[in-house]
């Protein structure tokens, strides 16, 4: 069974403040992963992995093409899917840990991890005690738990960002450089965490730039290259 599988998905941009340019980023973007898999998305820069990750999560649009994703026992083309239906595939079958954290003033890092797994309706107690679970994994200490971390480091919210995302145990995972800013002992964390997720049968796309922690994570590269079209 494959769990996410993309055919010949090509975008283009528009940019509407450069008179209507039309700016094509990729074209001919076509694989699978199946659950239990790891794929990781290789290539410069600029290449296209991260919109690629876009994509698939329905933040952009494609312009050709079909994204099929397993939920359930249903297969939904994200697409041609309303926005209802992506935001559904979202609560349900596919999670995006991106670079950044979304910080949200004056609510802690408990909380912004618990709720994670609160919008999945999980009990209030359960998810606060899972997500605790979770930042001890990261080291984040637990001083820091009841405070926004706004004002954390850049590594510290990394660490949370990367617990609120990996909390869930989506069937598919999304992971645009999971150990960036991180050090050995978070990195270990991130390999651990995605084996964990893997002997689960999650489907993972990711991408990496640190060899070995791709070397440990992936089982089939993909390199975006090949789909990159100039302009």
């Amino acid at each position: 069974m494959v769990a996410l599988k993309l055919s010949a998905v090509a975008k283009t941009f528009t940019m509407h403040l450069q008179g209507g340019l039309r700016l094509p980023v990729l074209r001919g973007v076509s694989f699978a992963v199946e659950p239990g898999q790891c794929l990781a998305l290789t290539g410069p820069s600029g290449a296209g992995k991260s919109s690629i990750l876009k994509l698939i999560y329905g933040n952009y649009r494609c312009d050709e093409g079909h994204i099929l994703v397993q939920q359930g026992d249903a297969v939904v083309d994200i697409a041609s899917a309303s926005p209802r239906t992506i935001l559904s595939v979202r609560q349900g079958a596919l999670g995006y840990v991106t670079q950044f954290l979304r910080a949200v003033p004056r609510v802690s890092a408990l909380d912004i991890v618990a709720e994670a797994l609160v919008m999945k309706f999980v009990p209030p107690d359960a998810a606060t005690a899972r997500a605790a679970e979770m930042l001890r994994r990261f080291n984040v200490p637990e001083r820091l738990w009841s405070l926004p971390p706004a004002t954390f480091s850049g590594g510290e919210q990394q660490r949370i960002n990367l617990a609120r995302g990996l909390l869930p145990e989506h069937p598919i995972l999304l992971l645009d450089e999971p150990t960036a800013s991180l050090d050995a002992n978070n990195r270990a964390a991130v390999v651990d965490i995605v084996r964990e997720r893997k002997r689960q049968g999650a489907a993972i796309v990711a991408i990496v730039h640190d060899d070995d922690v791709r070397e440990a994570i992936a089982d089939v590269a993909v390199d975006v290259t090949q789909f990159a079209t100039a302009a």
